[in-house]
C-alpha cells in the first residue's frame, strides 16, 4: 500500500513534479542556438505558412496530446478544482510517455463554464495533435465532447469515457465466450450513470448486447421508463419497462455486473442471485461495489475484473488510451471514432488469446505461467504486444473509415516501426 507521505514525497523531491520538457535538438553552440531560435526558425514558419501540413514535419504538433480537465470529476475525489487536479494530469502525461512515447502538455482550465471550455480548447488545434479531456463531470462531459469533435480537426478522446467502455469491452467478449453465453441474449446491469457507466452501456451495444437486456441504475434506483426525475435528461436513453426499482432486484438472474459507482454497494446474496457463470466487472476504485474475495467465495463460478492491479483481470484505462492516440497520430487522424474504438477492443479480446506471454510481464507480475482463462481475459499493461496489435489495429481503422489525413501505405513497415518503439520502450 501507498502512504500518505510516501505519495508527497514522491510528487516534492528532486525537480518537483513529474514532468519536464527536453530539447531534441543539439542547443550547445552558438549556430545550434542560431538554428533553434532566429534567423534560422524562420525558415520552417516560412514553410509551414505556404503548406500547413508541414507543421507535422517541422515542429513536434504530431507526436503532442493536450490532456485537459477542468477538476470537476477528478479519479474518487470529486471536483476538486482545475489547480488541484494537476498532479492527476502530469501523471496522465507520464503514461502518455512511458507506454507509447507520446508527449504531454498538461492543461488545467479555470472554468466551469461548458462553453468558455470549448472555446479555449478550440482555439489551441494548431498546437495539439490530439487532445485528451479528462476528469470532467457528467453531463458538461458530453456536451464538450460533442462539440469540440464538431469543430476541431484533431481526434477529440474523454478517456473516462471511452476508455473504460473498450477496456472492459474487451472482457466482456472474453467472459462472455469463456462463460458459454451468447453476447445477444445475455441481462447486463449497470450501477453508475455517469460518464463510464453512460460510455460502457453504448459500447456493449456496438459489441452485440441488445439495448433491452441492460438495466442501468443510479444512487436512487433502477432507470425504468416513466421514472419523473430522468425526463428530458441522458439517462432517459436508458429507461427500460420492468418492475425492478432496486439494484438488488434487477440483478436477479443478471448474466453480467458493470460497477462504475462506488464501493461495498453490492453484497454476497446479491451475487448469489445472478445467472450461472455470472459476469462481475466491479470497477470502482479503490474500494470495488463488491470485494474480490467475497464475489469470488459466494460464487466459484464467476469471472471477475476490477480496476484495481492486486487482483485478475484489472480494467486499467493505460491499455487503451497511449496506443489509441498513438494509432490515430500515425496517421494523422482527424477523429478517434467508433470503428476505432471497436478495433481497440477487438485487438485487446484477441491479444488476450493469444498465449506466449512475454517473459518481462511474468516477471513484473510475479507470476509463472499466464494463459487465457477465468484469470486472464484482457492483456497486461506491460505487454508490448499491445502496443503494437493496439496501435496497428486502430490506425487501420481510421484508415478503412475514412479519417485518416495520412494513410499508411506499407503496413507491414509501420508494424516493424512499433515493434521497435515497443522494444525501446520495455527495454
Amino acid at each position: 500500500m501507498i502512504d500518505k507521505e510516501e505519495a508527497l514525497a514522491y510528487h516534492k523531491n528532486g525537480r518537483c513534479g513529474k514532468i519536464e520538457v527536453v530539447a531534441t535538438k543539439p542547443c550547445k553552440t552558438q549556430k545550434d542556438l542560431s538554428l533553434a531560435y532566429t534567423p534560422g526558425v524562420a525558415e520552417p514558419c516560412r514553410e509551414i505558412q505556404k503548406n500547413p501540413k508541414l507543421a507535422n514535419i517541422y515542429t513536434a504538433r504530431q507526436n503532442l496530446v493536450a490532456v485537459i480537465t477542468n477538476g470537476t470529476a477528478v479519479l474518487g475525489l470529486g471536483d476538486i478544482g482545475a489547480l488541484a487536479g494537476k498532479p492527476v494530469m502530469e501523471g496522465k502525461g507520464v503514461l502518455f510517455k512511458r507506454f507509447a512515447d507520446i508527449d504531454v502538455f498538461d492543461l488545467e482550465l479555470d472554468t466551469r463554464d461548458k462553453d468558455k471550455f470549448i472555446e479555449a480548447v478550440a482555439l489551441m488545434e494548431p498546437t495539439f495533435g490530439g487532445i485528451n479531456l479528462e476528469d470532467i463531470c457528467a453531463p458538461d462531459c458530453f456536451y464538450i465532447e460533442t462539440e469540440l469533435k464538431k469543430r476541431m480537426n484533431i481526434p477529440v478522446f474523454h478517456d473516462d469515457q471511452h476508455g473504460t467502455a473498450i477496456i472492459s469491452g474487451a472482457a466482456l467478449l472474453n467472459a462472455v465466450e469463456l462463460s458459454q453465453k451468447n453476447i445477444c441474449e445475455i441481462k447486463v446491469v449497470f450501477s453508475g450513470t455517469g460518464a463510464a457507466g453512460t460510455s460502457c452501456a453504448k459500447h456493449y451495444i456496438a459489441l452485440g448486447v441488445k439495448r433491452q437486456n441492460i438495466v442501468m441504475c443510479d444512487t436512487k434506483g433502477v432507470i425504468y421508463k416513466g421514472r419523473p426525475d430522468i425526463a428530458g435528461t441522458p439517462k432517459e436513453e436508458f429507461a427500460v419497462e420492468t418492475n425492478d426499482r432496486t439494484l438488488k432486484e434487477a440483478m436477479r438472474g443478471a448474466d453480467c455486473f458493470a460497477g462504475l459507482s462506488a464501493g461495498g454497494i453490492v453484497s454476497k446474496e446479491m451475487v448469489l442471485s445472478m445467472n450461472k457463470n455470472p459476469i462481475i466487472f466491479a470497477m470502482a476504485n479503490p474500494d470495488p461495489e463488491i470485494s474480490y474475495e467475497d464475489a469470488t467465495s459466494a460464487r466459484k463460478d464467476c469471472i471477475m475484473a476490477t480496476g484495481r492491479s492486486d487482483y485478475p483481470n484489472q480494467v486499467n484505462n493505460v491499455l487503451g488510451f497511449p496506443f489509441i492516440f498513438r494509432g490515430a497520430l500515425d496517421v494523422f487522424a482527424s477523429d478517434i471514432n467508433e470503428e476505432m474504438k471497436l478495433a481497440a477492443t477487438l485487438s485487446l479480446a484477441n491479444l488476450a488469446k493469444k498465449g506466449d506471454v512475454p517473459t518481462s510481464v511474468l516477471r513484473a507480475y510475479n507470476i509463472e505461467k499466464i494463459e487465457f482463462g477465468k484469470d486472464y481475459i484482457i492483456p497486461k499493461p506491460t505487454d508490448q504486444r499491445v502496443l503494437v496489435d493496439v496501435s496497428l489495429a486502430v490506425a487501420k481503422a481510421a484508415v478503412k473509415s475514412g479519417v485518416a489525413k495520412e494513410p499508411i501505405s506499407d503496413w507491414s513497415q509501420y508494424e516493424k516501426q512499433l515493434w521497435e518503439l515497443a522494444k525501446k520502450i520495455h527495454g
